[in-house]
């Protein structure tokens, strides 16, 4: 793992954007208390894929059929989630 500080990598982006792209872990450091970490972000790192597209298509069915309940609380959709 490497840490660098915000101006090393705005001075250096291409060269830790590679790095993380070979598999090292890069940690900038933004001040005294802020950190952020680099990685790539890959196919299933983006929410509206096949599969959500899929899941959006098959929820407006449930809809269209009557299939849904109706909530006014919060304590109610903890409830059906099971939490």
């Amino acid at each position: 793992m490497l840490v660098i500080s915000s101006r090393e990598f705005r001075q250096n982006q291409k060269k830790y954007f590679e790095k993380v792209d070979k598999g090292e872990h890069i940690i900038v450091q933004r001040g005294k208390d802020k950190s952020y970490a680099l990685t790539p972000v890959t196919e299933d790192d983006l929410y509206f894929n096949a599969e959500m597209i899929n899941r959006i298509k098959e929820s407006v069915l449930e809809v269209k059929h009557g299939q849904t309940k109706q909530v006014s609380s919060s304590k109610e959709i903890t409830d059906l989630l099971g939490l």
